[in-house]
């Protein structure tokens, strides 16, 4: 994942809180991190998996 062009969720702060940044996508998929580990793991979701994710968060729900 060198090189990916991470961005910051926009709910994320300068206090330490549960950050996570994403990648453009890529032919896998969207690239998911943790921002405080960004040498850490990446998890990377499928398209439609993502959509349906990002459609819920969209819609106010946080648990399926």
């Amino acid at each position: 994942m060198n090189g990916a062009g991470w961005r910051k969720s926009s709910y994320s702060n300068q206090a330490g809180g549960d950050c996570v940044e994403v990648a453009d996508p890529f032919p896998a998929g969207v690239p998911v991190r943790d921002s405080k580990a960004s040498a850490g793991p990446v998890i990377c979701f499928g398209a439609v998996s993502w959509a349906a994710f990002i459609g819920g968060l969209k819609a106010g729900r946080d648990r399926p």
